[in-house]
């Protein structure tokens, strides 16, 4: 029962993306920038979390993780390197196609979620990493301008909620997969873990291509 609640939870949480959202939902300061430390950690806690097409993607990284040993690494290289991405675009680089690509990488995401077999841990590490450059370049768009005190505070914030929620969601599958509640019985079949982030990724599929048919036209 507790492995059909995680499933579910992964699913719901993906089925969030289709719902409207303001226009400010990337903005946690309402659209002014953080003034303090304290401001910028908090902005950097919560961006993620009501921007849904990054949390759909942090939450995609964690189940991704679990399905490999060691794979813990993988949404600390996706954090590691979407700072570097935030530092890019601070520093003025310009990375055409942003929307298009944070789209991608949640279809992406999805797709290897829904295949009964995932690629090995290079690989993920490798496409983790192109995907937080974009994601990290996405998410300096509210804090370009903000003083040296504040940008440290959304900086550790940022890295903060990314990986707790990443590895809370990894940890918690591969717990499941461990344990006795990690299958279900259901008309005398087996339903696993692994087939619920089957279905997760479906959906997770699915809200990427909503994402991206919304960033089209905007080419």
């Amino acid at each position: 029962m507790l492995g059909k609640i995680a499933g579910v939870a992964l699913v719901a949480w993906a089925g969030l993306s289709f719902l409207p959202l303001p226009a400010l939902a990337h903005h946690a300061m309402g659209g002014r920038l953080p003034m303090s430390g304290m401001e910028g950690f908090l902005a950097g806690l919560a961006h993620p979390v009501i921007g849904p097409d990054h949390l759909l993607f942090v939450l995609a990284i964690g189940a991704l993780a679990s399905t490999q040993a060691g794979g813990v690494w993988l949404p600390v290289v996706f954090v590691l390197t979407g700072l570097g991405g935030t530092l890019l675009h601070l520093a003025e680089m310009n990375l055409p196609l942003l929307e298009i690509f944070v789209s991608v990488s949640l279809v992406l995401a999805g797709w290897l979620l829904a295949r009964r077999q995932t690629p090995g841990l290079a690989v993920l590490l490798g496409l983790g990493a192109i995907a937080g450059i974009f994601h990290g370049y996405a998410y300096a768009e509210s804090i370009i301008g903000a003083e040296s005190s504040p940008l440290g505070g959304y900086l550790v914030g940022l890295a903060t909620i990314q990986l707790g929620i990443a590895v809370a969601v990894c940890q918690w599958c591969q717990f499941l997969r461990l344990s006795k509640a990690g299958v279900t019985e259901a008309n005398g079949s087996g339903r696993s873990v692994e087939n619920l982030l089957r279905y997760a990724g479906f959906t997770f599929f699915g809200a990427g291509l909503a994402f991206l048919s919304g960033a089209l036209p905007s080419l």
